[in-house]
């Protein structure tokens, strides 16, 4: 192991440092000191067993249902802007969205991942919340 100063500068080189202002740098070496000794011979490392497994199919992650719920008081405008802002709806996908939950009860928001499905609900209704509308949003599994 080679340890060279944290601050190191070429024009410093020259200067005396303390001990406490010297960081652990690895420099790779193969172990024998003979550079690459398995090139050429067909990929061969010398018997050892790699530690990492190769999947041949990667899984799709579950899907997650962000659905907006209607209530008697969250202000039509307002259920645009949140699908707007969150959810990066246009104006007129928005507002089929928004009819949506007035007449049927809820409206899909959009599909997501878990994390980001997580995320899109937390940010609706605590804005909501912060504008002191009821509306609510909520996620669901979606079946596929």
């Amino acid at each position: 192991m080679k340890v060279l100063p944290k601050n190191f500068d070429d024009s410093l080189a020259s200067s005396s440092f303390d001990s406490h202002e010297f960081l652990p740098v690895v420099v790779s070496e193969s172990p024998s000191g003979d550079g690459d000794q398995n090139e050429g011979q067909g990929g061969d490392q010398g018997g050892a067993q790699s530690d990492t497994e190769t999947l041949s199919q990667v899984d799709t992650p579950k899907m997650f249902k962000v659905l907006l719920l209607n209530d008697d008081f969250t202000p039509m405008d307002f259920v645009v802007l949140v699908l707007r802002r969150f959810f990066a709806k246009s104006e007129e996908a928005a507002t089929k969205v928004m009819l949506d939950v007035h007449r049927q009860g809820s409206g899909l928001a959009g599909i997501y991942t878990l994390e980001i499905a997580e995320m899109k609900v937390m940010q609706t209704n605590q804005f909501a919340q912060l504008h002191q509308h009821p509306l609510k949003s909520v996620m669901e599994e979606d079946s596929p």
